[in-house]
């Protein structure tokens, strides 16, 4: 065919993007042909960035970024690993002194021509060429046929014609897009005139010894004979944008993607195991896989990894393919290795079929200034960005913790998102953080976005505050910045929030918004003592907003309905927690008593919603401000017989559900359970079913073992033998009224011993050792 053998004119070597097989084949087809210069498909702007594929420090997979100057949220990416094609005819070229060229459309009218993160038109169908001649074959897994007809493409590792494999792809291209047409890609034909155009250019310049590398589907329309006249008519009116391009590290896992800016290859650490084995490459991936599970102390030894090798041969044998593929492979760990069970196998495809690489791009590589300053600050602080995802615990007493945990904050304030906060697993004071961090190569374009706002990261998160300071409309919003600004250590932008925080605070006079903004602003004043911020200021808004919530909230809590009361009944729980930390924050004279005012008021009213009147008798329980015989009487008077089922059904979600601690309550307290037995057992009905949803919600948020505790209690009822057998005093079986000393008294010999506080000294060298748990 036209441009397949080198007599007959440019070499075109039609590839599937990111396949180690057409690596393989590119490589051997330019060693053979010797071409003057490569043309690779790829934005003609990256020419000027090809020298830096031979820096030591580049290490794929990397990706060419380009991004809009005016817009960086409208970007694109070129993914290359090392089993690329296109990477594999750079290195080549520059290792023999070649020019190369990409001479696919610019990026400046690709980028002009999609929306952000896309790569086609929206809606536009697509036809999967690999699928449409694995299918004709009889294959139902396109990757399964790729790897049959050319990943194991002379099993014997006989030489033959380098360039066989991509005459045969030529001519199944052209009879697929004979059928197909443009294949639902209409701007194809768009790229596909500029990259004729690209290559009459090169063939003037070196004639016809020329090696273009591109995806097969294009090679028809590179080979077909048209005019220059017309491929530029198609080029005319194309928009354009002004861009920028640089080198980005990018992961095996983004490759394994299928949308966005995924590669849409299933298996890429697959791919780079068949491309890098010198040799025997199942017997390598075995090995691979055995040391993988014994890291996960399972016990794997050699035996394994040699009857594994034999039966993935034997399965490739009865499935009639030329060599042991990844499903054979697979096959053989799960029923070997893994005696059956996916649990393991699920993680030697996340660490080894798909892996967790991620690239490296040199520090001469083009980059924002923004960038520049990020990546100073890891390597300064030590935090790396990985692909896979770390938690890491901080100690914000330390200087370098310290460093990172604001590195972090702004990071998230900017929307660039490394890391998350997660939940300790040691104290929950305020000096210690713990984040989860992975870095997805997307996250450059977060940056590029970022760099609008500054030069620095320190600059663009003070300004973006700053910014969004100013245009809040919620008060919400505003303390939440606020908090964020804190953790941030934000010291220049915080006077502008709050002064929008203290504008905002005077001219809301919801109560309900006073009690959402209140929650951020009570924790933020505890920053001011691990962070050393001043929030002074801060602290007198909160005590201003407290106050104002005191006055209003009774009567914001009558005449709602349900969904009204469940959200205001959540407002409450964060009121009452932030005027707890105001307390010890800050000076507040008499905050606390004023909110217990408020609880006592909402418990006994009539007229507020049943969730809330429960609630507040909960808080003041819990905070000694409500005798267990006072709840008694609440619960008693929310659950008498004049009250509506629903009513009555509410007050106890609030008293019982949602809190900490509701099913011990009722398991240490057989009278407030008796109450609700009582209750329920009389409801008619007719009311039941409209009670039962909302106990359900209650009860099933209780811990199994305290489920089964309540229903043991409610089996067996009051203790006959009990001391107040007959009275709602009386106790359930086993638990008594008080505490039983000379029981409790029992355990301390044994504790003692425990401990070895009653250990005899024993002399050594004239030293006496101090008994285990003696302190001082």
């Amino acid at each position: 065919m036209t441009g397949v053998a080198a007599s007959a004119g440019p070499l075109l070597l039609g590839v599937r993007h990111h396949g180690p097989g057409s690596a393989r084949a590119v490589l051997a087809a330019l060693e053979a042909a010797r071409p003057r210069v490569v043309l690779i498909e790829g934005p003609p702007e990256g020419d000027a960035l090809l020298p830096l594929a031979a820096d030591e420090q580049m290490k794929p997979p990397v990706a060419l970024l380009a991004h809009a100057v005016d817009d960086p949220g409208r970007a694109a990416f070129w993914p290359m690993a090392e089993f690329s094609p296109e990477w594999v005819a750079i290195r080549w070229a520059l290792a023999h002194e070649v020019p190369a060229r990409f001479i696919d459309l610019p990026a400046t009218h690709s980028l002009a021509l999609t929306e952000p993160g896309t790569e086609e038109p929206p809606g536009s169908p697509a036809v999967d060429p690999i699928g449409v001649l694995a299918e004709t074959a009889g294959y139902d897994d396109p990757e399964r046929w790729w790897e049959d007809a050319v990943e194991h493409r002379a099993p014997d590792g006989g030489a033959g014609d380098p360039l066989a494999p991509f005459t045969v792809l030529a001519e199944a291209m052209t009879a697929l897009r004979e059928v197909y047409g443009d294949g639902g890609h209409p701007r194809d034909a768009v790229r596909e005139a500029y990259m004729r155009i690209q290559l009459r250019a090169a063939r003037k310049e070196f004639g016809d010894d020329i090696a273009v590398v591109c995806g097969a589907w294009h090679v028809p329309a590179l080979a077909a004979r048209t005019t220059l006249a017309a491929d530029k008519a198609l080029l005319k009116g194309v928009p354009k944008v002004r861009t920028e391009l640089t080198w980005v590290p990018w992961t095996h896992r983004r490759l394994a993607r299928h949308s966005g800016y995924g590669a849409g290859i299933d298996s890429p650490g697959w791919y780079g195991h068949l491309f890098g084995a010198p040799d025997r490459p199942v017997e390598r991936w075995m090995t691979k896989v055995a040391g993988l599970l014994r890291d996960e102390d399972r016990f794997i030894s050699s035996a394994h990894v040699i009857e594994a090798v034999r039966l993935a041969g034997g399965l490739a044998a009865v499935r009639g393919r030329p060599l042991p593929g990844l499903t054979e492979t697979t096959d053989a760990i799960r029923a070997v290795m893994c005696e059956g069970s996916d649990v393991p196998l699920a993680l030697v495809r996340d660490r080894l079929v798909v892996g967790e690489t991620l690239g490296e791009v040199p520090d001469s590589a083009p980059a924002v200034p923004l960038q520049r300053d990020l990546n100073r600050q890891q390597r300064t602080l030590r935090l790396k960005p990985e692909a896979s995802e770390r938690e890491v615990e901080l100690d914000l007493r330390k200087d370098t913790d310290a460093a990172r945990s604001r590195l972090l904050h702004r990071l998230r304030l900017l929307d660039v998102g490394w890391g998350d906060r997660a939940a300790g697993r040691g104290s929950t004071g305020t000096f210690r953080e713990t984040w989860r961090l992975r870095w997805e190569p997307e996250l450059h374009v977060r940056v590029a976005e970022a760099g609008v706002w500054g030069t620095t990261v320190l600059s663009a998160a003070t300004a973006k505050a700053e910014s969004e300071a100013v245009t809040a409309t919620a008060l919400a919003d505003v303390t939440a910045l606020a908090e964020r600004c804190l953790l941030a250590e934000l010291a220049d932008a915080l006077p502008v929030v709050m002064n929008a925080l203290a504008d905002r605070a005077a001219l809301d006079a919801d109560v309900s918004h006073l009690a959402e903004a209140l929650p951020a602003l009570a924790r933020s004043l505890r920053y001011g003592d691990v962070r050393a911020t001043d929030t002074a200021a801060l602290g007198a808004v909160a005590v201003g907003l407290a106050e104002r919530i005191c006055v209003g909230l009774p009567p914001a809590c009558t005449g709602l309905d349900a969904d009204g009361a469940e959200e205001l009944r959540r407002r409450i729980d964060g009121v009452h927690t932030a005027i707890g930390l105001l307390a010890g924050a800050v000076s507040a004279d008499g905050l606390r008593e004023r909110w217990a005012d408020v609880l006592r008021k909402l418990a006994a009213r009539d007229t507020v919603a049943g969730v809330i009147r429960g609630r507040a008798a909960r808080l003041l329980l819990d905070d000694g401000r409500l005798t267990q015989d006072e709840a008694a009487r609440l619960m008693g008077l929310a659950l008498s017989p004049g009250t509506p089922p629903t009513d009555a059904a509410a007050w106890i979600e609030g008293f019982v559900g949602g809190a900490a601690g509701g099913g011990m309550l009722l398991v240490h307290d057989e009278r407030l359970l008796s109450l609700i037995d009582a209750w329920l057992t009389g409801v008619r009905a007719s009311a039941f079913t409209d009670v039962l949803p909302l106990l359900r919600r209650t009860f099933s948020a209780y811990e199994p073992g305290v489920r089964r505790t309540l229903g043991e209690l409610v089996r067996r009822g009051p203790d006959p033998e009990g001391p107040h057998r007959g009275s709602a005093e009386a106790s359930p079986s086993g638990f008594g009224p008080g505490l039983d000393e000379p029981r409790a008294d029992a355990v301390v010999p044994v504790l003692r011993l425990l401990l070895g506080l009653d250990a005899e000294p024993t002399p050594h060298n004239d030293r006496t050792e101090r008994p285990l748990g003696a302190t001082a």
